[in-house]
């Protein structure tokens, strides 16, 4: 059992691995068109967003911990549409999740994939969500 749960988190992905092969995998809460370009944008923008679907309660778990911390993470929403589901599985199974279903929410920090919420949790326990945030730029002090 004690295998199963590493103890090492794995190495952060980049944003342009995972939305490469989408075409139009998501879009941003503040426009409706431009599929992956924009999710791309404000991961390229931000120092830290979290994709997820719209009115996702992980979504807004995972933004109240991070506004917690002092950080106001940018939001982008994905749509309902078969497009974009199976875009977020492309990005689940790209950042490692397999045949799973989509991990919702990605949290993208410094331009690079965290992980879904409970890959954020883990690393707000162990101490290593703040040394991040302050490399990615999002914190000062």
């Amino acid at each position: 059992m004690r295998g199963a749960i590493s103890s090492r988190p794995a190495p952060p992905r980049a944003a342009d691995d995972l939305l490469s092969s989408s075409p139009s995998s998501s879009s941003s809460s503040s426009s409706s068109s431009g599929g992956g370009s924009a999710v791309r944008a404000a991961v390229a923008e931000s120092p830290v967003v979290v994709v997820g679907a719209r009115g996702c309660c992980m979504c807004d778990v995972a933004r109240r911990l991070l506004l917690g911390l002092g950080v106001n993470p940018a939001m982008c929403e994905i749509g309902e549409g078969a497009e974009d589901a199976a875009a977020m599985m492309e990005a689940a199974a790209a950042a490692g999740g397999g045949g799973r279903s989509a991990v919702q929410p990605l949290v993208f920090v410094g331009g690079r994939l965290l992980g879904g919420l409970d890959r954020l949790v883990t690393v707000h326990i162990t101490g290593e969500l703040v040394p991040i945030l302050k490399e990615a730029g999002a914190l000062w002090l």
